[in-house]
Protein backbone atom coordinates (compact mmCIF):
# COMPACT_ATOMS: atom_id res chain seq x y z
CA UNK A 1 0.00 0.00 0.00
CA UNK A 2 1.23 3.71 -0.52
CA UNK A 3 1.74 5.72 2.29
CA UNK A 4 1.62 9.36 2.22
CA UNK A 5 5.19 9.53 2.76
CA UNK A 6 7.69 10.37 0.66
CA UNK A 7 7.27 8.11 -1.96
CA UNK A 8 3.93 9.76 -2.81
CA UNK A 9 2.71 13.24 -4.57
CA UNK A 10 -0.35 14.72 -6.23
CA UNK A 11 0.24 13.23 -8.96
CA UNK A 12 0.96 9.13 -7.67
CA UNK A 13 3.86 7.47 -6.76
CA UNK A 14 7.23 9.36 -8.13
CA UNK A 15 9.43 7.26 -10.38
CA UNK A 16 7.22 3.99 -9.81
CA UNK A 17 5.86 1.88 -12.19
CA UNK A 18 4.44 -1.31 -10.43
CA UNK A 19 4.78 -3.35 -13.59
CA UNK A 20 8.15 -4.74 -14.94
CA UNK A 21 9.59 -3.73 -18.11
CA UNK A 22 8.65 -7.12 -20.05
CA UNK A 23 4.83 -6.86 -18.95
CA UNK A 24 4.19 -3.15 -19.94
CA UNK A 25 3.76 -4.65 -23.36
CA UNK A 26 5.01 -2.02 -27.03
CA UNK A 27 4.85 1.65 -26.36
CA UNK A 28 2.15 2.75 -28.66
CA UNK A 29 2.39 5.86 -31.49
CA UNK A 30 0.09 8.82 -29.89
CA UNK A 31 -0.86 9.90 -33.01
CA UNK A 32 -1.76 14.27 -33.20
CA UNK A 33 -5.71 15.01 -32.17
CA UNK A 34 -6.66 16.23 -35.61
CA UNK A 35 -6.97 12.76 -36.73
CA UNK A 36 -9.09 11.15 -33.78
CA UNK A 37 -11.99 11.15 -36.47
CA UNK A 38 -10.31 9.37 -39.21
CA UNK A 39 -8.65 6.58 -36.41
CA UNK A 40 -11.99 6.25 -34.78
CA UNK A 41 -13.96 5.58 -38.38
CA UNK A 42 -11.29 2.86 -38.63
CA UNK A 43 -11.58 1.23 -35.68
CA UNK A 44 -15.15 1.64 -35.29
CA UNK A 45 -15.85 0.57 -38.96
CA UNK A 46 -13.20 -2.73 -38.29
CA UNK A 47 -14.31 -3.87 -34.99
CA UNK A 48 -18.31 -3.58 -36.22
CA UNK A 49 -17.61 -4.99 -39.64
CA UNK A 50 -15.40 -7.81 -38.34
CA UNK A 51 -18.29 -9.31 -35.78
CA UNK A 52 -21.05 -8.35 -38.24
CA UNK A 53 -19.95 -10.15 -41.20
CA UNK A 54 -19.13 -12.92 -38.71
CA UNK A 55 -22.36 -13.33 -37.37
CA UNK A 56 -24.07 -12.97 -41.06
CA UNK A 57 -21.68 -15.19 -42.47
CA UNK A 58 -22.47 -17.55 -39.80
CA UNK A 59 -26.32 -17.25 -40.06
CA UNK A 60 -26.29 -17.72 -43.72
CA UNK A 61 -23.95 -20.77 -44.31
CA UNK A 62 -23.28 -22.54 -41.22
CA UNK A 63 -19.50 -22.96 -39.31
CA UNK A 64 -18.00 -25.51 -41.54
CA UNK A 65 -14.40 -26.02 -42.76
CA UNK A 66 -14.63 -22.73 -45.28
CA UNK A 67 -16.19 -21.22 -42.88
CA UNK A 68 -13.08 -19.08 -42.25
CA UNK A 69 -12.24 -18.09 -45.23
CA UNK A 70 -15.99 -16.83 -46.48
CA UNK A 71 -15.89 -14.50 -43.40
CA UNK A 72 -12.50 -12.83 -44.42
CA UNK A 73 -13.59 -12.34 -47.49
CA UNK A 74 -17.20 -11.11 -46.54
CA UNK A 75 -15.26 -8.57 -44.02
CA UNK A 76 -12.94 -6.99 -46.54
CA UNK A 77 -16.03 -6.19 -48.19
CA UNK A 78 -17.71 -4.89 -45.31
CA UNK A 79 -14.54 -3.09 -43.79
CA UNK A 80 -14.33 -1.31 -47.53
CA UNK A 81 -18.03 -0.17 -47.27
CA UNK A 82 -17.94 0.65 -43.40
CA UNK A 83 -15.09 2.93 -43.64
CA UNK A 84 -16.40 5.44 -45.10
CA UNK A 85 -20.20 5.26 -44.24
CA UNK A 86 -18.67 5.62 -40.01
CA UNK A 87 -16.64 8.84 -41.59
CA UNK A 88 -19.58 10.49 -43.06
CA UNK A 89 -22.03 9.07 -40.41
CA UNK A 90 -20.05 9.33 -37.03
CA UNK A 91 -20.57 13.04 -37.30
CA UNK A 92 -24.50 13.09 -37.77
CA UNK A 93 -24.41 10.29 -35.03
CA UNK A 94 -22.50 12.90 -32.82
CA UNK A 95 -25.11 16.10 -33.11
CA UNK A 96 -27.89 13.57 -32.83
CA UNK A 97 -27.01 12.04 -29.55
CA UNK A 98 -26.15 15.51 -28.65
CA UNK A 99 -29.79 16.93 -29.22
CA UNK A 100 -31.15 13.77 -27.29
CA UNK A 101 -28.37 13.84 -24.47
CA UNK A 102 -28.11 16.46 -21.82
CA UNK A 103 -24.41 17.48 -21.69
CA UNK A 104 -22.23 16.59 -18.95
CA UNK A 105 -22.76 18.49 -15.26
CA UNK A 106 -25.87 20.53 -16.83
Amino acid sequence: MWSRGGNFNKKGPKAYNARPMYLRGPAVPVLPSRLYALVFALIMSGLMSLLMSAVITFINTGFDGGFMWRWASAWVVAWVVAFPLVSVIAPLSHRLTRKFVSAPGA
